[in-house]
């Protein structure tokens, strides 16, 4: 879809969604405008009569007038055509769109409906079927759901952006550029992976070669994005100089290659992590694993969402140029289904460390005070009770601090303790966990407002609050009064090497 058109869309969605309950209040408190003049105006006056609009925050007329002035038979074919297409891609557009116009159309065609005015007193109220297909935009009081964990309310957000003259729209032409991004640097990823293996087998050392593809694929994503976007800063794993900060203006944060072990072995848990950044805050998020087939993605108050690559079988690698080890795609990213993050509709009770799958990565540093820490907190967490530990249900090692973040989203991980990795593994996996309706503390005990560059991180999966809490302070008590400590940011080429990367 062109920018151009998905700027629109998103634009009168958000009108839509947000302008609803006052325009209807507004109509209420005006019985002269033509929708309302009399319940029994008749139905070719009310269709090509006066021109009048209605002047409440900018409604587009034209579509809720048509959506309703939809007979039975339209209306079933409309709610079918919505349950295909809220599944697909930007399922958050579509759904807006249909949805909150089909509810305010509903609105304003009640008081022809019948001569009783009372019959349109709960327009908005949404039927027991539109909760069940599109749950995401329905209002909820639960603590059990992602939504009722936001990040931040959507009128921060727009303060935030008119800061930098942005709006919302220009997130999703970003999560756009950002996704095409993903899937080309997919692609050099996998062929990379080949020649990696290849030259495994002859040599003993790969890092040179690993190190050449990192900085490639690095180096057409930055290209890329500031061709579209001159006005954003970058800071990327590979270009980073020593001393260099995040920035309170925009700003794209970039590890071409989160799991570089895994890369070099063939071990398909490895990513690119990409991620806009306003006032340190990710506002942007896409991460995308091209062996295992997932794109998880997030905009800021607009949730997280995965999407599941279906695979066509990939041609072997063989003596000749053409049987290049080229991944062949179904289909492209933006038209498969996407689930919305949490998978499980309700999230699972979560009273305890008890029975958690908690994602632990160890890294290079294998002596000293974070070391010890590292390691003491793992034996109490798989000790038994009577033994004085915690008797969690098992660890996970991913080797991918970026696809950790993801899992924790997605709630196949309840938790991921996690200290020295860089801003660049952890940026797009933190919104994708708080738009999902997971918390982010910090990793050492007492901090609950870590900073994206802090290097110590405990995402915690969608649950109650207060259950969140508890498993924090739990793993924090473990800790005792120790914390990892870490020194001021050396280049990453130092030797210095964050733990999820080499797992």
């Amino acid at each position: 879809m062109p920018c151009s058109l998905r700027s629109k869309i998103i634009s009168l969605s958000l009108c839509i969604e947000r302008g609803f309950t006052q325009s209807f209040e507004t109509i209420q408190q005006h019985p002269s405008l033509p929708f309302h003049n009399s319940p029994t105006v008749p139905s070719s006056n009310r269709q090509s009569g006066s021109k009048r609009h209605i002047t409440c925050t900018q409604f587009p007329l034209k579509i809720l007038k048509t959506q309703s002035a939809l007979n039975s038979q339209q209306q079933r074919s409309f709610k079918s055509t919505r349950r295909l297409h809220t599944n697909l891609y930007p399922r958050q557009l579509v759904l807006r769109l249909s949805n909150q116009a089909k509810r305010f159309s509903t609105a304003l065609s009640a008081p022809f409906k019948t001569m009783d005015r009372s019959t349109s007193d709960c327009p908005t109220q949404q039927s027991p079927s539109d909760e069940e297909n599109s749950p995401e935009v329905s209002d909820t009081s639960s603590q059990t759901t992602a939504a009722s964990t936001p990040s931040q309310t959507p009128a921060v957000l727009a303060n935030q952006l008119a800061k930098y003259n942005l709006t919302e729209a220009i997130l999703f032409q970003v999560q756009d550029a950002l996704i095409e991004l993903a899937e080309a640097a997919g692609t050099m990823m996998v062929n990379a992976e080949h020649a990696i293996l290849n030259e495994a087998s002859t040599k003993n050392n790969t890092s040179d070669l690993v190190s050449d593809y990192d900085k490639a694929i690095e180096a057409m994503v930055q290209k890329r994005l500031n061709e579209e976007f001159p006005d954003f800063g970058f800071l990327g794993e590979e270009t980073y100089q020593h001393g260099q900060k995040l920035t309170d203006s925009p700003i794209f944060i970039v590890d071409p290659v989160d799991g570089t072990i895994n890369f070099t072995r063939g071990f398909h848990n490895f990513a690119i992590s990409l991620c806009l950044a306003i006032d340190k805050q990710p506002v942007v998020a896409v991460v995308y694993s091209p062996n295992l087939g997932k794109l998880f993605t997030a905009v800021k108050t607009h949730g997280a969402r995965m999407v599941n690559e279906l695979f066509v079988p990939r041609k072997k690698p063989g003596p000749n140029a053409e049987d290049v080890f080229v991944p062949t795609f179904k289909t492209k990213l933006k038209t498969l289904p996407e689930y919305r993050l949490p998978l499980a509709p309700i999230s699972p009770p979560m009273p305890s460390l008890k029975k958690r799958l908690i994602a632990i990565e160890w890294g290079n540093e294998r002596k000293g005070p974070n070391w010890d820490l590292r390691t003491d907190v793992h034996t109490k967490l798989l000790t038994s009770d009577e033994a004085g530990g915690k008797m969690i249900l098992s660890c996970r090692s991913s080797g991918s601090a970026a696809l950790d973040f993801c899992y924790v989203a997605a709630g196949m991980f309840d938790a991921f303790w996690e200290g020295g990795v860089w801003v660049w593994d952890v940026a797009a996996g933190w919104l994708i966990v708080e738009e999902a309706g997971g918390i982010v503390a910090s990793a050492n005990p007492g901090d609950w407002q870590p900073t994206l560059e802090g290097r110590t991180y405990f995402p915690v999966r969608g649950a109650k609050r207060e259950e969140q809490e508890a498993v924090v302070k739990e793993l924090w008590e473990v800790m005792g009064d120790r914390k990892f400590v870490y020194k001021d940011k050396k280049k990453p080429d130092d030797g210095t090497v964050s733990a999820a990367e080499t797992a």
